[in-house]
């Protein structure tokens, strides 16, 4: 690549964008570290400079998609569409299995999640499916398909099992149809179909995820079993009070209250809470509103329509994530095991998310100009 080609690049990219990328991918990695802390005279587990490594990949593959047009990566949706879906299928079959769930292939001694890979195929699959000239957005036929498209992985997601990830689907669906102008009445349909399929959807779910909604009704009900980690978690969060306990000094964190197989995980915000307090909390916050800000931004200043539903997709998955976890580690939603973008522990989920970054990125770079 030319060294002008790289200057205008650089020139053309949302820094503002990257420094909050990169800030929490730092705080995430001093955190995992605490969250994996008991204390001086012990080893700390190695979780932190794994996680390292994969924010390193993570770049590579956030750099080499901002410098690709996304345009080109959008010619190949459907044939990265189809090597997903492959993958889902082959997880069902020879996927290695933890805790129950059979979420991971070994290749090549690397656990790859082709879940979180899954994301970023629907984006690019239902935005290219989408973005057509020729799609009739007020026929039903093109809605049932978009669907369609998000419904085969969500129902090899759903499998596996794992229902918070296969739920992520539906939201990231429905945001590209709203930006590519799905008539209202059928937002409303769709609702309505949710509703009356609530209680046939509860009927499917497994014993441990029903007790899991029914905890969250009722903290009481199982305080020691399903409801340890959310009361946990919510007691880290409260006793940070302003400007917390102190890194390395949150209490139900380094005496494992809150258990360490899921502090670098799931409930990461819960040991930032407690370690920062409502200060740092609300500079995490702050910084994936920035990020979500520049999210909108990119949309809104995309030279296409293609551009435009790929950047509404990647913000909107932002947006879910951060919301869902971060309400259920204060108690006001249910446990559903999704993980903080760029701080929670786990290689598979920050190349993900690096690499719709990186698509966002390219999308910003190649921003009409004002």
């Amino acid at each position: 690549m030319k060294w002008a080609t790289i200057r205008w690049h650089l020139r053309r990219s949302d820094w503002l964008l990257t420094g909050a990328i990169l800030a929490l991918m730092v705080i995430g990695i001093l955190f995992i570290y605490s969250a994996s802390f008991q204390r001086a005279d012990m080893p700390v587990g190695k979780m932190y400079q794994r996680q390292i490594i994969w924010a390193l990949v993570g770049i590579a593959g956030y750099v080499t998609l901002a410098m690709t047009d996304y345009r080109r990566l959008a010619e190949y949706a459907w044939w990265i569409y189809s090597v997903v879906l492959v993958l889902l299928i082959l997880v069902l079959f020879i996927g290695h299995q933890v805790h129950g769930a059979t979420r991971w292939l070994n290749v090549f001694n690397i656990q790859l999640q082709p879940a979180e890979l899954a994301k970023i195929a629907v984006i690019l699959a239902v935005s290219r499916y989408w973005a057509r000239p020729d799609r009739d957005m007020s026929s039903l036929a093109s809605l049932v398909t978009a669907l369609i498209i998000a419904g085969g992985p969500f129902l090899l997601i759903a499998r596996q099992p794992d229902l918070g990830t296969a739920a992520t689907l539906l939201p990231i669906t429905l945001f590209i149809l709203f930006a590519g102008g799905i008539r209202m009445k059928f937002i409303l349909v769709l609702f309505l179909i949710g509703l009356m399929l609530a209680p046939i959807g509860w009927l499917g779910l497994g014993n441990y995820q029903k007790e899991r909604i029914l905890v969250f009704l009722d903290s009481s009900r199982d305080p020691f079993g399903a409801g340890w980690n959310k009361i946990q978690s919510q007691i880290a969060v409260g006793s940070g009070g302003l400007t917390g306990k102190g890194y390395l000094q949150g209490t139900q964190n380094i005496l494992g209250f809150l258990p360490r197989t899921v502090a670098p995980t799931d409930f990461i915000y819960s040991v930032i809470a407690e370690e920062k307090g409502f200060v740092g909390a609300t500079a995490v916050l702050t910084l994936y509103g920035i990020i979500l800000l520049c999210g909108t931004r990119a949309a809104l200043v995309a030279p296409d329509k293609m551009g435009r539903l790929m950047a509404v997709g990647i913000t909107g998955m932002i947006f879910f994530h951060v919301f869902v976890n971060t309400a259920m580690t204060i108690g006001l939603m249910p446990i559903t095991g999704l993980p903080l973008p760029l701080m929670s522990y786990g290689g598979s989920f920050m190349v993900s998310m690096m690499l719709g970054f990186g698509i966002l990125q390219s999308i910003s770079i190649r921003r009409i100009r004002r």
